[in-house]
């Protein structure tokens, strides 16, 4: 694996968060592998159940992410985690979660095979 900056994953982390601001199910489908699990405060994800958050529109309306950590897991696997503040449509508030994804090379291109979202405690 060529040596890829923190940056370099936080940009393809938000390439996802930008999918579902813009409610673009082919793009968010073409960066979650085929294999993808999502364990979310509701259960798991597959990349099916991702995709289809979206199907009405977008489920996001703005994100920021911040404190990004990045661990090599091995030559072509990170684990990229980060605080993510959103806000979602038609809701004022906004919401925080504590997010690591799995970002692994296949075939010369980078997939996210898994995601674990934490939200956070409020004070």
């Amino acid at each position: 694996m060529q040596e890829r900056s923190t940056q370099f994953f936080v940009d393809l982390e938000s390439k996802v968060w930008d999918a579902l601001v813009n409610g673009d199910a082919t793009a968010d489908r073409n960066l979650l592998s085929d294999d993808f699990l999502g364990v979310d405060p509701t259960g798991f994800a597959t990349r099916a159940d991702h995709v289809a958050q979206i199907a009405e529109g977008p489920s996001i309306a703005s994100y920021a992410i911040a404190d990004a950590k990045l661990i090599a897991v091995s030559a072509d696997t990170v684990m990229l985690s980060y605080r993510a503040d959103y806000r979602r449509p038609n809701n004022r508030a906004g919401e925080r979660m504590f997010i690591s994804s799995l970002w692994v090379q296949r075939d010369g291109r980078w997939w996210n095979t898994f995601s674990q979202d934490s939200p956070a405690q409020t004070a």
